[in-house]
């Protein structure tokens, strides 16, 4: 496993992030995700291949994900072995009321309590912004995260999709009154979407902020089993609506048959091939990935080692048409 520092921080992460959203509750939330004995596997594996980076957030499975990720954390490695990383922003519980979401210094500070609890740590290493919240003003949602730095509760600060512009702003803020500052950024890209290369990968690449995406194989989409005209290749594939909102075009299957056209070439999974173009992208940290099967996982340690050729990344370049903004809700 390589590892490099986040943005422009001292924390070293492994290149490969495992995205926890995968473990949680099947029965009250997803149907795909793996319950706690079924997730132990995956974590052990993980950490035997020096994965050291664990994303989870406050509304995965209500707060299942984060119990899950605690315990299975402990039970393979010491807590200053392992970079844990959560968010706040939605509601973690099923009939939010007011206030029970958003980023409101009232919700940030019970949600980074309710966290904690439920990850049973006392401190997070990245707690992120799920989302941007235009009904909270930023400096708000600023100093209530720079105090939950300085309380200890977390060491770094992150935030994830959102308009380059709104996020500039927040940063602004928190360098003009001497607030911590985000270190990463948790966009939606891949090469089926690729609008964040237009603002939010340049300025974060320009400022040192460390790029950590999610969905860097677009839900399962360039796996290699999606079909034309069906969406019955995996459970997750049937039950996710979210992804049927963000993928699914014409356009997107073609850049999913190049990518298998090359995975075929040189003998890897397109899973591989998907990963190692991320992987290879300036100012890319480290992607997130899910892991519902073992060669998931498997796939996306080896795809650490997988190096393309200027011409292989042209081919899976060139196909890309322009998308509408997806993700940020």
């Amino acid at each position: 496993m390589e590892y490099v520092n986040l943005g422009k921080t001292g924390l070293k992460v492994s290149r490969i992030c495992l995205g926890m959203m995968s473990y949680g509750d099947p029965i009250n939330w997803r149907p795909w995700v793996l319950s706690e004995e079924q997730a132990k596997p995956f974590v052990k594996r993980a950490i035997e291949a020096g994965i050291n980076f664990f994303d989870t957030a406050n509304v995965y499975s209500l707060g299942v994900s984060e119990e899950i990720t605690g315990r299975t954390l402990r039970d393979y490695a010491k807590r200053d072995e392992v970079v844990v990383a959560t968010k706040v922003f939605f509601p973690s519980i099923a009939q939010p009321k007011e206030n029970q979401s958003g980023l409101s210094r009232k919700h940030i500070m019970s949600e980074i309590d309710a966290s904690l609890k439920r990850l049973g740590m006392e401190y997070v290493d990245l707690y992120q912004i799920h989302r941007f919240d235009s009904n909270t003003p930023i400096e708000e949602t600023m100093e209530a995260l720079h105090d939950v730095v300085k309380a200890g509760k977390a060491r770094y600060i992150g935030a994830s999709s959102m308009y380059a512009w709104q996020f500039v702003k927040m940063q602004y803020a928190a360098q003009m009154n001497g607030w911590t500052k985000f270190v990463s950024m948790q966009n939606h890209y891949n090469l089926v979407y690729r609008e964040e290369e237009r603002e939010m990968i340049p300025f974060c690449r320009d400022t040192g902020v460390g790029i950590i995406p999610w969905s860097p194989l677009a839900r399962g989409f360039l796996s290699g089993n999606r079909q034309r005209g069906s969406k019955e290749a995996t459970t997750r594939e049937k039950t996710d609506g979210f992804a049927h909102g963000l993928y699914y075009q014409e356009q997107d299957y073609q850049v999913a048959d190049r990518v298998a056209e090359i995975a075929k070439t040189r003998g890897v999974t397109p899973s591989q091939i998907a990963l190692a173009w991320i992987l290879n992208q300036p100012g890319i940290t480290a992607p997130i990935i899910g892991a519902t099967k073992m060669n998931h996982l498997e796939e996306a340690i080896a795809a650490v080692e997988v190096k393309l050729s200027d011409e292989e990344r042209k081919k899976l370049e060139e196909l890309y048409v322009p998308h509408t903004v997806l993700g940020h809700s």
